[in-house]
């Protein structure tokens, strides 16, 4: 892909319209407080994240494209048609809380539908040719919503559905990227028995929390029956950076790709990794943000032709999560990379030597004896 060819922006304001309310950072309010900030999951990081890209640097380079809304049967794809209509008719019944975290409002499904639609919209555009690689900035993320499982702000999976897209319009092999702080577990529960979809979640070392997310993330979940070895967690230490990220794309993602061949790359990509996100453990900052950029564009020029979808994900810290966007964005498109503005926190190493060589020879002894489907 030619630098000066712009990246195709998908945005739907609609995705503004689901409510949060207001919380104790990502908890319902609590009497002890007379005043509540918003919920940590609101609008205004994704205007920020808007507005960096319309008024920043990379301007020039990126062309806004609409979203749209999916229809049922499209979300039907990736989730079980009773859980879409529960959480229809919970939010047309005034919403609540979902999980202690995750809260519907009481007219969000549309705007839900409005960040599902986004994301296949985003798709549609790589997969027809339109743009060799396109980006859906949506809210809620998404990578959390299991097949029928609400949970981390998700409800729909748009990184699931874009991959989900991608096979059905030919791609034999696809390869999921989630680099967001948090374990991808929805894209895996979705994928976890499939082999066309391979899935890659590098996060923060958390396990599992509680019944709306028993996976672990961690090593041992790496798929079943035709989906073993299908599934890679990259668990990383807390407080890892810039480093351990890089070092998961080099060290583990590289030789992924190299075995499964994909013919088309989908993000989920979530700027909570950050130094300063309330939710994030980890210190990658911008650029480590614009190394994960630069690494998928290699990645996507190698094997898919330039191609890649990607879809919002996490990045809460409204004032450095749009700097860490424009960060990837840059990276994505070979663009000469911002200086960060804001004070950064040195990388925390101690484990990562010990995690990737174990993450090396655990895929090794598993490469051996398997091969992806032709």
């Amino acid at each position: 892909m030619k630098t000066a060819e712009p990246l195709a922006l998908h945005f739907d304001a609609r995705v503004l319209d689901h409510d949060t309310g207001t919380a104790v950072h990502e908890t319902a309010e609590n009497p002890w407080f007379a005043a509540h900030e918003p919920h940590t999951e609101g609008r205004l990081r994704i205007e920020r994240m808007h507005d960096v890209l319309e008024r920043g640097p990379a301007a020039d380079a990126v062309r806004f494209a609409p979203g749209r809304l999916a229809e049922e049967d499209e979300l039907a794809r990736v989730h079980d048609a009773d859980y879409i209509r529960e959480v229809r008719r919970f939010a047309e019944s005034g919403g609540g809380w979902v999980t202690a975290t995750t809260r519907l409002g009481a007219g969000s499904y549309d705007p839900l539908r409005a960040a599902a639609g986004t994301a296949l919209a985003a798709a549609e555009t790589v997969l027809s040719g339109a743009a060799p690689m396109a980006y859906a900035l949506t809210r809620p993320p998404g990578h959390h919503a299991q097949r029928a499982q609400a949970d981390g702000y998700c409800f729909f999976n748009g990184a699931a559905l874009a991959a989900d897209a991608a096979r059905r319009a030919g791609a034999a092999r696809v390869l999921v990227l989630d680099w967001d702080v948090h374990h991808g577990n929805g894209t895996q529960d979705i994928f976890f028995e499939r082999d066309d979809v391979l899935t890659v979640s590098m996060h923060m070392d958390h396990g599992a929390w509680g019944a709306s997310h028993p996976q672990t993330g961690r090593l041992e979940e790496r798929g079943a029956g035709a989906g073993l070895g299908f599934n890679q967690n990259v668990p990383l230490p807390l407080g890892a950076g810039n480093t351990a990220y890089l070092r998961a794309f080099d060290e583990v993602i590289a030789p992924i790709a190299q075995w499964l061949g994909p013919e088309m790359i989908v993000c989920a990509s979530g700027q909570d990794a950050s130094a300063y996100d309330p939710n994030g453990r980890h210190n990658v900052s911008m650029p480590g943000f614009y190394g994960i950029g630069a690494r998928v564009r290699a990645l996507a020029e190698q094997y898919t032709d330039g191609r890649a979808i990607l879809v919002q994900e996490g990045g809460y810290n409204p004032s450095y999560a749009p700097y860490c966007l424009l960060a990837t964005i840059e990276g994505l498109l070979g663009r000469a990379a911002t200086a960060d503005p804001l004070a950064y926190v040195p990388d925390q190493l101690l484990g990562l030597d010990e995690r990737f060589a174990e993450i090396s020879e655990r895929n090794r002894a598993a490469r051996e004896v398997s091969a992806p489907r032709t």
